[in-house]
C-alpha cells in the first residue's frame, strides 16, 4: 500500500535514486523519469506533489513549464544548487530548494587545480612532453598570490580555506558583505572596479542573476593584472565570452580555466577550443563519483520534514537565485 505524495525522480539514472528514496521512506508512491521530453506527461500521470530534478541534458530544453506551470506540483527539489535552469517562478505556488554544499568541496578543488596548473605551467611541460623535447623548466609558488573570489557561498568559503591554507592572500565579494572566515577582506560587488588588478587568480563561483549576467565583461578585463587567471565555475553567462575572447587575443590575461558556458556542450567551432593559455572542461566540476547519493541523501532527509509538516531546507529565494 502506498501512502504519502507521489514523487518524481526526474534524473539521468532514476534507478539508483529510486533505490536509495525507497529504503529511506517505505510505501511511497515513487515515479522515475529520465527524459526531458516525458516529463510533463509523467506528471500528468501521476499528479505528482514532488519532483526531484537534475538538470542531466543542459538548460535549453530543460522542461521547467512542466514543473512550474503543473497544478499538482507543490516542491521542486533540484539535486543541485544552481536554479537559473528554472527562470522566475512564484514562490506562493511552488516551493523550490536546492542542494547547496553538495559539490562545494569538489568545485573548490577543481579551482585549487587549475590554480596549481598556471602556477606550475603544467599545460606547456604537458607539450614538450608529447614532442619529447627536453627543456629547463621553472616551477612558480602561489604562495604570497592574491585570490579574488566572486562569491562567497559554500563553494568560495571551501576555496577559501583551501587557500588560505597554502598561503594566499584572500579577497571576496558577496551581495551582503560580512567578515567570513578565511577571507582576509569583504566587499560588495560595488567594489569590484578596485578589485580586478589586485588579483593573481579571479575564480567566478556566482549563480547567474540578473545582477551577475556579463559581470565579467570588457572593463573587468581590462582592469585585471596581465597576469591573472579566470577560473570559472559559475554559469555561463555571467563570463562576457566576447569580452574573454578580446582579453585572451590582447594578452590582457594570463589564462582562464572554463568549466561553463553560455552555449552547452560548448561548439566545436567555438574560438575557445584553440587558446593553449584555456582550460577547457565540460561542466564537470561539480561531478564527482558519489555526488548524487549525497543529494538524494539531502532531499530524503528534507522529505522527512516535508511530510511531518516542518519548514524546508535550502529554500530558494527566486529573486536571488539562492
Amino acid at each position: 500500500m502506498t501512502v504519502g505524495p507521489a514523487i518524481i525522480l526526474h534524473t539521468s539514472s532514476p534507478a539508483v535514486a529510486m533505490k536509495l528514496l525507497r529504503d529511506k521512506h517505505l510505501g511511497l508512491s515513487v515515479y522515475p523519469c529520465d527524459s526531458y521530453a516525458g516529463l510533463a506527461a509523467l506528471i500528468e500521470e501521476t499528479k505528482a506533489e514532488i519532483v526531484y530534478s537534475v538538470r542531466f541534458d543542459g538548460t535549453a530544453r530543460f522542461p521547467r513549464s512542466a514543473l512550474l506551470e503543473s497544478p499538482t506540483v507543490k516542491w521542486v527539489s533540484v539535486g543541485g544548487s544552481g536554479t537559473d535552469h528554472l527562470g522566475r517562478w512564484n514562490p506562493e505556488k511552488v516551493t523550490v530548494t536546492n542542494a547547496a554544499g553538495v559539490a562545494a568541496d569538489m568545485m573548490a578543488e577543481y579551482a585549487l587545480g587549475a590554480m596549481l596548473s598556471f602556477s606550475l605551467g603544467l599545460r606547456n611541460f604537458a607539450r614538450h612532453q608529447r614532442a619529447r623535447t627536453w627543456i629547463t623548466g621553472t616551477v612558480e609558488p602561489i604562495q604570497g598570490k592574491t585570490l579574488l573570489l566572486l562569491g562567497l557561498g559554500r563553494t568560495g568559503q571551501a576555496l577559501a580555506r583551501r587557500a588560505k591554507a597554502l598561503g594566499l592572500t584572500t579577497l571576496g565579494v558577496r551581495a551582503h558583505p560580512r567578515p567570513t572566515v578565511d577571507v582576509d577582506e569583504v566587499h560588495g560587488i560595488e567594489a569590484l572596479p578596485g578589485l580586478w588588478g589586485r588579483a593573481d587568480f579571479i575564480t567566478c563561483c556566482v549563480p547567474l542573476l540578473e545582477t551577475t549576467r556579463g559581470l565579467i565583461g570588457a572593463a573587468a578585463f581590462a582592469a585585471m593584472n596581465p597576469s591573472a587567471v579566470l577560473i570559472d565555475v559559475s554559469r555561463g553567462g555571467v563570463v562576457d565570452e566576447a569580452a574573454l575572447l578580446s582579453a585572451l587575443d590582447g594578452g590582457r590575461i594570463k589564462g582562464a580555466a572554463l568549466d561553463v558556458f553560455s552555449t552547452e556542450p560548448l561548439p566545436k567551432d567555438h574560438p575557445l577550443w584553440q587558446y593553449e593559455n584555456v582550460i577547457v572542461t565540460p561542466h564537470c566540476s561539480s561531478v564527482y563519483e558519489g555526488w548524487e547519493e549525497k543529494a538524494l541523501d539531502m532531499f530524503a532527509d528534507n522529505l522527512s520534514r516535508y511530510r511531518r509538516g516542518e519548514k524546508l531546507l535550502g529554500v530558494v529565494d527566486p529573486m536571488r537565485g539562492y
